[in-house]
C-alpha cells in the first residue's frame, strides 16, 4: 500500500498558522460572549438592584462568643452597588473590545464573584447579616462535597468513573445512624465508612473484572440506594425511631487558632468530621504525586498497557483506588447524620454526590483544587439557607436552586479545558 508523503515544510508552516488563526478566533469570539455577558449583569445590577437598595447594609464579623469582637461592616446599599456595576461594566466593555482572550475563565469567574457580592449588599439593605456564621456554614457545608470529590478522584486517577457518589454518600449516612444510634457515633462514623468501601467493591468486582460499562455501574448504584434506603427507612426506621437517634459529633475548638479573627471560627471551630476532611485533602494529595502508590496509580490512569508492561498489576491498582475511594464517599455520608441533625430522611444528600463531582472536573482532578471549587459550592448553599432565613424577597423555590445552578455556571462557563486522566472510563484487559 502506497504511503501519503509527508507535508512538505511549507505545507507545515501553512497548516500551524490557520490552527493559529482558528484559535485565535475562537478566543476573540469567547471574550466578546464573556464580555457581553458582563455587561448585562453590570445593567442587572445598576437598574433592578439600585432602585431597591434602601439604607445601609451591614455585615457582621463576629460571633457572640468570640475572643476578639471586630466591629461590622457597614456600607450604603446604593453607593456600594453602584461601584460594583461601575467594576462590572468596566470588565465587560474590555472583554468586548480588547478581551484577554487567555484570562476568559478568570474574568468571569472574578465577575460573577463581584455579582455575588452584589446580591448580598442588595439583599441586607436596611439590616444585619452575619457574615462570619454564614462563612462558619460554608466550611460544614462544603464538607461532604469535597469529601465526595476526594472520593471521585481516587477512582478517577486510576481511570474508573465513580458516578455512584450519590449513593455512597446516601449509603454512608442510613449504616452511620442505624450502627450510631446502637453503639455511638464513633462506631457509627466506622460503620459509614466501611459501607461505602463495600459499594466501591462492588463497582471494581463489576467495573475491573467484568469491565461493565461503569456509566452504567453508577447509575444502579445510585438508585439500588435511593430505593434501598427508602424501603427501609419505611420499614425499619419509622417503626423503631430509636434507630435513628444518633448522637451528634460536636463543634470542637483548637485552642489560640479557634480565637483568631474570622478564620478561627471558620476554619477551627468545627466538628471532628470536618477536620478529618482536611487531613484527608492534604493525605490524599501527598499519597497521590508524592508516594509510589500515587505514581503507579496515576500511571495505571493514563496509560495502563504502558503501566502493565512495566510490572505494575493494573487491576490491583484500580480495585484498591476505588475501595479507598468508596470509604471517603461512606465517611462523606455520615456527615449528613452524624455531623449535623442525627437522624435519616429520605433523599437527604440532596444531589451532593454529583456537585462533587463537578467540584473534582472544576478543581482539574486535583485534592487542593476540588477543595477550593467546594467551597464555591458550600458558599451557594450557605448563602440561600441564611437569605431564607432572613425573609429576603427571592421565591424560596429559586433559593433552593442556587447551589444547582452555580454548578451548571460553573462547569458549563467556567471550566476552561480540563483533561482527565487519559484512560479515564476505559476497561483494560490484560494481554
Amino acid at each position: 500500500m502506497e504511503q501519503a508523503a509527508a507535508p512538505t515544510p511549507q505545507e507545515s508552516y501553512e497548516l500551524t498558522g490557520k490552527r493559529t488563526r482558528e484559535v485565535t478566533k475562537r478566543q476573540i469570539r469567547r471574550a466578546r460572549i464573556s464580555g457581553i455577558v458582563l455587561l448585562l449583569l453590570a445593567a442587572l445590577v445598576a437598574f433592578v438592584m439600585v432602585p431597591r437598595a434602601e439604607g445601609v447594609s451591614t455585615f457582621g464579623l463576629s460571633l457572640p462568643d468570640d475572643a476578639v469582637q471586630l466591629s461590622p461592616l457597614v456600607l450604603p446599599a446604593q453607593g456600594a452597588l453602584w461601584v460594583l456595576a461601575a467594576v462590572l461594566g468596566f470588565l465587560g466593555a474590555t472583554q468586548f473590545l480588547k478581551g484577554f482572550q487567555q484570562r476568559t475563565t478568570l474574568i468571569l469567574g472574578l465577575g460573577f464573584g463581584v455579582v455575588v457580592i452584589a446580591i448580598m449588599v442588595w439583599a441586607t439593605a436596611g439590616q444585619e447579616f452575619s457574615l462570619i456564621s454564614m462563612l462558619v456554614s460554608t466550611i460544614a457545608r462544603s464538607t461532604p462535597i469535597a469529601l465526595g470529590a476526594l472520593s471521585g478522584i481516587l477512582c478517577e486517577r486510576s481511570g474508573v468513573v465513580n458516578i455512584g457518589i450519590e449513593g455512597m454518600l446516601l449509603g454512608g449516612a442510613f449504616t452511620g445512624v442505624i450502627i450510631g444510634s446502637m453503639f455511638g457515633g464513633w462506631v457509627g462514623l466506622l460503620a459509614a465508612t466501611l459501607s461505602g468501601g463495600v459499594l466501591a467493591l462492588l463497582l471494581a468486582w463489576l467495573a475491573v473484572t467484568f469491565r461493565v460499562d461503569q456509566i452504567i455501574i453508577g447509575v444502579v448504584i445510585n438508585i439500588l440506594l435511593l430505593g434501598l434506603t427508602s424501603f427501609l427507612t419505611a420499614q425499619v426506621l419509622v417503626k423503631k425511631p430509636e434507630l435513628n437517634d444518633a448522637p451528634i459529633f460536636p463543634a470542637i475548638k483548637i485552642p489560640v487558632l479557634g480565637d483568631l479573627p474570622i478564620i478561627g471560627p471558620m476554619l477551627f471551630d468545627q466538628t471532628i468530621i470536618v477536620y478529618i476532611m482536611y487531613v484527608l485533602v492534604i493525605g490524599v494529595f501527598f499519597l497521590l504525586f508524592r508516594t509510589r502508590w500515587g505514581l503507579r496509580t496515576r500511571s495505571v490512569g493514563e496509560n495502563p498497557k504502558a503501566a502493565d508492561t512495566l510490572g505494575v498489576h493494573v487491576a490491583r491498582v484500580r480495585y484498591l483506588a476505588v475501595i479507598y475511594g468508596g470509604m471517603v464517599g461512606g465517611f462523606a455520608g455520615a456527615w449528613f447524620t452524624l455531623g449535623t441533625v442525627g437522624r435519616f430522611d429520605e433523599g437527604m444528600t440532596g444531589g451532593r454526590g454529583f456537585i462533587g463531582l463537578a467540584a473534582m472536573i472544576f478543581g482539574g482532578w486535583n485534592p487542593i483544587g476540588a477543595f477550593f471549587a467546594a467551597l464555591i459550592f458550600g458558599f451557594s448553599d450557605s448563602l440561600q439557607q441564611k437569605f431564607a432565613v432572613i425573609e429576603v424577597p427571592i421565591p424560596s423555590e429559586f433559593l433552593a436552586m442556587a447551589p444547582y445552578l452555580v454548578t451548571i455556571i460553573v462547569v458549563a462557563g467556567l471550566v476552561g479545558r480540563v483533561r482527565p486522566p487519559a484512560a479515564d472510563g476505559q476497561p483494560y484487559e490484560k494481554q
